[in-house]
């Protein structure tokens, strides 16, 4: 990783490029996904299962793409305790902190006579999209309950899960079991922008949702961003990234590992250390090579450093929280000798990680905070995956008589300022006025 003074030209230059990295597409991924979701929306299972043929499962068939109860059921037995036991503890941990989440309903009675409120109301179905990765073998069972417990803490009835099966049509048992701990019965075969379209517009067999959450490869990214206002989605998410704080009493050797954890998810993902120690910016440079030779990603994490990631050497931790808060990251790590000091200076970052024992995995599987979260930059404006995306907000009012009255005519000089006569009409004739 190279060092760069901040600030400086140098540094201003390589931020630029780091913190213009956005959803990277070409017009022909565009245009094939736009004409898959086409041929969905079309054909239903005859299209969805040529596709699923084509890229996953050559021999599977259509009354194939649900999941039974059997295999399901059967799936318990192919893991192994140690992981039950760690996915039993990571949703009832992100079970009680999603519950925290949960909006209620409410009435008030402002002014005499007047009453408003909000009706808080679940979607009538979810549609949770787990990646596949390598053919199956990289099973996100944390995706699984990321989508699933806060869908579930809203009342969602019908919890649907969408993944790619390997080639010969099967689900990794891991998943299967991840989502009956998460409460999820109805699972389909089909990934990519394929599942996406299904669970947006409906097949024969796949019936359509309210809203689809989850990550996924370009074309999955760009199939949501397609679909969205057809059904919910939770965010537009790009490549991986995190920034790290580190003063000089950081260990080099985690803040190396920490800064991997994110280089190895994707050639596009950015890691970057900023730190106000030239000794720890040295011993970090060191750590990070060293780990990298040993990475089993490491190739992949190579080319994220290559192209993303950046050592900063700043005055001061002050000014660190400054440029922590211009970049707005997804995981921001405070590796600092009073992180909690700190804290309140943070305005913009997807989700903090305080102190040396809170490294960003943490985050991913147990802690309970969710870590579907806003990437590039977006965190300024955007939060993480909630409750809120599984619920919608009604509007209840009434008026009697004399509060009516009270207000009829402001009511009235309003609409007519903006020339809706019809909408002054409404009021008028309750008035008496024709």
């Amino acid at each position: 990783m190279k060092t760069y003074v901040y600030p400086s030209r140098e540094a201003e230059k390589r931020l630029g490029q780091i913190t213009g990295r956005s959803l990277a597409f070409q017009q022909k991924d565009l245009q094939a996904v736009r004409r898959i979701l086409a041929d969905v929306q079309k054909g239903g299972d005859a299209a969805l299962i040529q596709y699923v043929n084509r890229f996953d499962a050559p021999h599977l068939t259509p009354h194939q793409l649900r999941v039974g109860p059997d295999e399901i059921r059967d799936a318990a037995g192919l893991v192994d305790p140690a992981f039950v036991r760690a996915l039993n503890r990571a949703r009832r941990q992100i079970e009680v902190y999603h519950r925290q989440q949960a909006p209620r309903s409410w009435i008030d009675t402002p002014r005499p006579g007047t009453l408003v409120g909000q009706l808080v109301r679940p979607v009538d179905a979810a549609g949770i999209y787990v990646p596949g990765g390598k053919a199956g073998a990289t099973p996100l069972v944390s995706s699984v309950l990321m989508g699933a417990v806060p869908a579930r803490i809203a009342g969602v009835k019908r919890l649907v899960m969408a993944t790619p099966p390997r080639a010969d049509g099967g689900i990794d048992p891991h998943l299967l079991v991840a989502a009956r701990d998460a409460g999820i019965e109805e699972i389909y075969r089909v990934g990519s922008a394929w599942g996406i379209a299904a669970l947006a517009y409906g097949t024969e067999t796949i019936p359509r949702v309210e809203t689809i959450v989850g990550p996924g490869n370009i074309y999955v990214t760009l199939a949501k961003k397609l679909v969205a206002g057809t059904v919910g989605i939770d965010m537009i998410a790009g490549p991986s990234e995190i920034l790290v704080i580190a003063d000089g009493s950081a260990d080099p050797d985690a803040a190396a590992a920490d800064l991997l954890s994110q280089a190895e998810h994707d050639p596009l993902a950015s890691a970057v250390l900023v730190t106000d120690h030239r000794s720890t910016a040295r011993a970090v440079a060191v750590s990070v090579e060293r780990q990298l030779a040993a990475l089993p990603r490491g190739e992949i994490a190579a080319a994220s450093l290559k192209h993303y990631g950046a050592i900063l050497v700043v005055p001061d931790l002050d000014t660190a929280i400054d440029l922590a808060n211009r970049i707005a990251p997804e995981h921001l790590e405070l590796l600092v000798a009073e992180p909690f000091s700190y804290l309140g200076a943070i305005r913009n970052a997807g989700a903090v990680f305080l102190g040396s024992y809170t490294p960003e995995p943490v985050g991913d599987y147990i802690a309970g905070p969710n870590h579907v979260l806003p990437t590039a930059g977006t965190a300024r404006f955007s939060s993480a995956l909630s409750v809120d995306h599984f619920t919608k907000k009604t509007s209840v009012i009434h008026y009697n008589r004399a509060a009516f009255e009270n207000e009829a005519d402001d009511i009235v000089r309003l609409a007519e300022v903006e020339g809706l006569e019809a909408h002054a009409r409404a009021i008028r004739v309750r008035q008496g006025k024709k």
